[in-house]
């Protein structure tokens, strides 16, 4: 069916309206994205921009250890994802004083990656989660 309706947008140049609760679905192949909160539109846009334009943005962090990470960056959101790993929710330009930060005390890192947002997580971020007034 997605096949289908990708199909008719390119070719016959059709505009398809689909509403869904699936996001990771939508997500899959449509381009552009209405939210609606209580009957309200929040917010009209392409998908990709909705999900650029997200607030939290985390970065993850492959370290050598974890075990200190929460005591040694204290005024920050972190989430410990396992022993090698932990999230961070910063601004991209103060990724350079974590670094500093984690080299400081001896904390090898193996490598950073800015975790990819999906349309749920803007979606929840827009609408204040999953909850109806």
């Amino acid at each position: 069916m997605r096949e289908l309706l990708v199909s008719l947008a390119q070719n016959e140049k059709m505009a398809i309206l689909i509403s869904s609760h699936n996001l990771a679905e939508l997500d899959n192949f449509c381009n552009k994205v209405c939210i609606i909160k209580n009957g309200e539109v929040i917010e009209t846009s392409e998908i990709e921009k909705i999900k650029k334009d997200a607030k939290t943005h985390f970065e993850i962090f492959e370290v050598n250890n974890t075990a200190n990470i929460e005591k040694l960056l204290t005024n920050e959101e972190i989430i410990i994802v396992d022993s090698k790993k932990f999230k961070i929710n910063i601004e991209k330009e103060h990724v350079a004083n974590v670094v500093e930060k984690l080299v400081n005390n001896n904390i090898k890192i193996y490598g950073i990656k800015e975790e990819e947002k999906t349309l749920e997580d803007a979606f929840f971020e827009r609408t204040g989660g999953n909850i109806i007034d």
